[in-house]
């Protein structure tokens, strides 16, 4: 397959003049490209991977601004099965194969640029925002964050994407650290009338064992003139994922007049960890949508194209965690201590045994199946270019984004394992997954011992659905200056926009049914019916521990249609009066108004720009917070004067919804310079002043109140907690760029690159302490007023430093492209304890690979490297994932002009994914998915 490419300037001027709104962000990044000291075009036949190589250096190169190009030939001719999978490899970007603290999986989900989280990104699509939604349920209603999932956007999509990592005016603000603009296809740049592409494969993932389709087409048709086109994508991509694992869901410490610290003085503040488990994973994920772009250019003066986007993916799945309970065994554990021989490593209890006690529950067994998971994203936009005159022209858009993040349904059981049994753990750092169990129990059988088993609780959200919406119209204006002087052309615009983000409809379900008489199967107060318990199970696969631990193997599980059964109707409440839960509701509305001015220059070895963004963003932020008093006969009632409370019917008592207004402006100033010392040695600065708005569950995330064991001493003890802050500021940065970039052969650089990010109200944690109404059975009837010490988000202040490296060579037919990004981020205020740490600062970043490519071959491997960074707060401490590196490789046969075979791996190493607390003694989990091999024929007519 040979593909006719002119040479790189002549690409650039191609690109800088393409008139269409998906490519304005190119054009605004490349400037004005017409040097006269640039050489004559010329014809030169490149492939595949050389020929996107090639227009990547191009834009970047051409490009005023600091970015980083990534382009794709043909449909799905990304290296990778995502975008986030390809722009791993630029240098400054890390990605994450999660979207918060639910630990990763085989596909990476999230995008970073240089050692930020991934709020401080933005991800665009032809130059707009894109909403979409998030498929786990602890995203969904938990920590919801700004940044977009990228399972959402094959690379079939992509015509290429630009990493905009310097700002200016003419960009639309949200991105701290720098923006993600993938531009799609249009259908007036496919040079035949019409065109037909499709690929039809397989992927096989090992751990699962399963082989599943992966299709994909595009049609294009236009008319000979290339004035009316309409292009029609579609892709339909199953495939089933396993993750085996060993998770420690958070440490504690050990308290003051605790029986273990009575018996163990030594112990006293020492770290321990709260529950282990031995966690089974299952999902079968299947993404379905497709791309629509309609194009009218009835002359060289007028340009409208309207294009709609949606995918969804449908994300069932099936967590199974069979857990020893530490916390039992420490804080209540009717006075025993730990055997002799336990071990302490700085700071945490690393080892130890424990007797079983009678009636004492030493372990927790969770089956979690959620049949209808799923997100989804859509959008429609239109855009409008005009040519008024020679020198003046306008650009408008206008368009509507929606992304849904969808649990339906949870089916749930809980059981207590262990019952009087003891168990005993060992950590063993980051090296190995540690040793844990429970004593005398048979893991691969329910109520083996009979009285190691009781029931639980049925718990869970459900109608979890998080709507997340945007509309936007813009104008922009350019006028061209006299081409006598340096001074190119001004531009300026405005634009509005409205973002909503809420969920009010969850409920959190519990059991409806009782047992009786009490016996060891049917606890007192109320439980399952042994009757009601399935009557067969099945087990974990024999293959499950691959983490060098001594760990609980062999488990049995209910399947997901028992679990089904077993929350069946009447079984398990789900009334949406009874079981509202707020806690977990919350609702966001932003409007938000920006204008700009920039000015464009271009000398004979120069080019720059300069300008002001204004924005005014309106806040409005509904959260709910528990007033723990009731409506329901018999119960304490609401004191008098309390306002907007909603859910008084619910069993989990009553809401106040607490609304906040606010309105910030903002005046973002930019400057870029691209100087040629030579025609292949080019210098770069950047300055600018950018924001972003803070992650939505910092700002009407839910509230958790934990009263304290004896309330009514004195005097009064604080409970705890953690909260939103509907006053949070969005987060301003003041960025600085340096770099400089030597193109010394064809598809060939060695650049280096220095960025300085001083980060204003940086979204850190602190701690408040506020009052509120309790009641419960150790409280009075009238109820207690109870200060709590709450975990909230707080403004604080950060910076990033770091240096880029960037080295691409091509001898012939042979290539290798490798980069290293070094990032040193912290929090510069004193908050949280003196913990310095940024989210998502990764100090070490590297990638390397090679390719080789003739006229019917080509390979391509590649290996990528992040180390360590920090990932925020999980159940109260800390969450880190610790260093990783992935393997890739793709190969190529193209058997003529019309038909090619791909054969894609992914994750070849087989990665172990790990995550720690405080530091390495105390890990949080260990996770494997196993390797993807995908077999893909592509056809072109």
């Amino acid at each position: 397959m040979r593909i006719v490419r002119s040479t790189l300037i002549g690409t650039a001027v191609a690109i800088a003049l393409c008139g269409r709104n998906g490519e304005v962000q190119a054009q605004q990044a490349s400037g004005d490209q017409k040097a006269s000291n640039q050489p004559a075009m010329q014809e030169v036949t490149v492939t595949g991977i050389r020929a996107s190589l090639e227009e990547s250096l191009t834009i970047k190169k051409a490009s005023t601004n600091v970015i980083d190009v990534v382009t794709s030939e043909d449909i799905g001719k990304m290296p990778d099965k995502n975008v986030a999978d390809s722009l791993k490899r630029v240098p400054g970007v890390t990605v994450s194969p999660s979207g918060a603290t639910e630990g990763g999986f085989d596909e990476n989900d999230r995008i970073s640029l240089r050692g930020t989280g991934p709020s401080y990104t933005q991800t665009l699509i032809d130059g707009h925002n894109v909403s979409s939604g998030d498929w786990f349920v602890l995203n969904q209603a938990g920590t919801v964050g700004r940044s977009v999932s990228y399972t959402l956007l094959p690379s079939e999509l992509v015509s290429k994407v630009l990493v905009e990592k310097s700002s200016q005016a003419s960009l639309l603000e949200g991105g701290v650290a720098g923006s993600v603009n993938i531009i799609t296809r249009k259908p007036l740049d496919i040079k035949a009338p019409f065109t037909f592409e499709a690929s039809g494969g397989a992927v096989y993932a090992d751990l699962p064992g399963k082989t599943d389709p992966q299709l994909s087409a595009l049609a294009n048709w236009h008319t000979d003139d290339s004035t009316f086109g309409v292009m029609l994508q579609g892709f339909y991509e199953k495939r089933h994922l396993r993750r085996d694992g060993v998770e420690i869901l958070g440490y504690d410490q050990i308290q003051k007049d605790t029986p273990i610290e009575t018996a163990h003085p030594d112990l006293l503040n020492v770290w321990y960890p709260h529950e282990m488990g031995a966690v089974l994973f299952e999902q079968e994920r299947k993404r379905t949508g497709g791309l629509m772009n309609v194009e009218f250019r009835p002359s060289d003066r007028v340009d409208l194209d309207l294009s709609g986007f949606y995918s969804k993916l449908d994300a069932p799945n099936y967590n199974r965690n069979y857990l020893i309970w530490p916390a039992a065994f420490v804080s209540l554990g009717a006075g025993q201590a730990p055997n002799a021989g336990y071990t302490v490593t700085n700071g945490t209890l690393t080892g130890a045994q424990f007797t079983g006690h009678p009636g004492t529950v030493y372990g927790v067994y969770d089956q979690i199946s959620r049949p209808d998971a799923s997100s989804d994203s859509a959008f429609i936009n239109l855009d409008g270019h005009f040519t008024l005159t020679e020198r003046f022209r306008l650009d408008g858009q206008v368009g509507w984004s929606q992304g849904h993040g969808k649990t339906p349904t949870q089916n749930v059981s809980e059981t207590n394992q262990g019952v009087g049994q003891g168990g005993f753990w060992q950590l063993n750092g980051m090296g190995r997954a540690p040793d844990f169990g429970l004593t005398g129990v048979n893991y691969t059988q329910p109520l083996d011992p009979p009285q190691a088993m009781t029931f639980g609780w049925i718990f869970g959200a459900q109608n979890t659905d998080v709507v997340d919406k945007e509309t936007w119209g813009k104008l922009d204006a350019t006028f061209d200056m006299d081409d006598s002087g340096a001074w190119k052309d001004l531009r300026f615009g405005a634009r509005y926009a409205k973002h909503t983000r809420e969920s009010t409809d969850v409920i959190n379900q519990g059991p409806t049914f009782s047992c009786t008489p009490v016996t060891p199967t049917c606890p007192a107060g109320g439980g399952a019916d042994p009757a009601n318990y399935p009557t067969t199970h099945s087990n974990y696969p024999s293959d499950f521990n691959t983490f060098g631990g001594n760990i609980p193997t062999g488990i049995w599980y209910w399947t997901p249609a028992q679990l089904a059964t077993y929350n069946g109707p009447g079984l398990v409440q789900r009334d949406p009066i009874l079981r509202a839960y707020p806690s977990l509701w919350f609702k966001l509305s932003e409007p938000d108004t920006a204008a700009y001015v920039q000015a464009d220059f271009k000398g004979d070895r120069w080019s720059a720009n300069i300008g002001v963004r204004y924005v005014q963003t309106k806040e409005d932020t509904t959260t709910y917070t528990p007033m723990n008093c009731f409506q329901a006969p018999s119960t304490p009632t609401c004191p008098a004067g309390l306002t907007n409370l909603v859910a008084t019917g619910s069993l989990f008592g009553a809401y106040q919804a607490v609304p906040v207004s606010q309105t910030y402006n903002d005046v973002l100033p930019s400057a870029n310079l691209r100087w040629e010392f030579d025609k292949d040695v080019i210098g770069r600065l950047a300055a600018s002043e950018t924001m972003t708005r803070p992650d939505y569950s910092a700002l009407a995330g839910q509230t958790t109140l934990n009263p304290p064991p004896n309330p009514t001493t004195v005097p009064t003890p604080h409970g705890s907690g953690s909260t939103s802050n509907q006053y949070l500021a969005p987060i301003r940065s003041y960025n600085y760029d340096a770099g400089l970039e030597w193109y010394f052969a064809p598809r060939s650089v060695l650049s280096a690159a220095l960025f300085y990010m001083d980060l204003k109200n940086y979204v850190s944690y602190g701690t408040i302490t506020k009052d509120y109404l309790t009641f419960g059975s150790t409280i009075p009837a009238a109820g207690l007023v109870i200060p709590y010490d709450l975990t909230y988000p707080i403004n604080s202040k950060g910076r990033v430093q770091g240096l880029e490296l960037a080295y691409q060579q091509a001898f012939g037919n042979f290539g290798i492209d490798a980069n290293y990004t070094f990032a040193d981020g912290k929090q510069t205020a004193d908050v949280n304890g003196g913990d310095s740490r940024l989210v998502g600062t990764s100090k070490n970043t590297y990638n390397i690979g090679g390719y080789y490519e003739n006229a019917i071959f080509s390979a391509r491997v590649s290996y990528n490297y992040r180390s360590a960074f920090y990932s925020g707060l999980d159940r109260s401490t800390a969450f880190s994932q610790d260093s990783i590196g992935t393997l890739a490789a793709s190969f190529a046969w193209y058997i003529s002009n019309n038909w090619s075979l791909n054969l894609d791996g992914q994750n070849l190493n087989n990665p172990t994914l790990k995550y720690y607390a405080l530091d390495t003694t105390q890990p949080r989990a260990f996770y494997r998915n196993g390797r993807q091999y995908y077999l893909t024929v592509r056809a072109k007519f």
